[in-house]
């Protein structure tokens, strides 16, 4: 049985940002942001930044070096498929296309690998909504 987008967010401890913006107007700048507010470690991807939300860019999935429960995706549905095969061979848990991405391919990638996936949802509404937050080290 597939898991829900809330319970596969409330699974999640490490996300990583495909897309992750530099201009908090963006939602690839103010989701994350948001996300590691309730706790989320957050690990941006971006090609073109070195540091984002404290934490060190890396150019791609295949760079980060340790464990990602989830692959936020702030990109165009037709990179989806390809995200979704990055996600697959870096063994992360979880696709999350955010609202109005949605891909049939990368549905088909990430299911055939066992991995859950959500599309045309925000992880923002769904953690607030769910009241969803992580217990962060004192």
């Amino acid at each position: 049985m597939a898991r829900s987008s809330h319970e596969i967010l409330e699974r999640a401890t490490t996300i990583a940002v495909i897309g992750a913006s530099r201009d908090p107007n963006k939602a690839g700048g103010s989701v994350p942001f948001g996300l590691q507010r309730r706790g989320f470690r957050i690990i941006p991807i971006n090609p073109f930044a070195g540091e984002l939300f404290g934490e060190r860019v890396y150019r791609s999935l295949s760079e980060v070096p340790f464990k990602i429960d989830l692959v936020d995706v702030f990109r165009p549905a037709q990179d989806a498929p390809e995200i979704a095969r990055q996600a697959v061979a870096a063994g992360a848990g979880a696709l999350w296309l955010q609202l109005d991405i949605r891909s049939a391919e990368a549905r088909q990638i990430t299911e055939a690998a066992g991995l859950d996936y959500v599309e045309d949802e925000c992880t923002a509404v769904v953690s607030s909504l769910y009241q969803i937050r992580k217990q962060t080290a004192a």
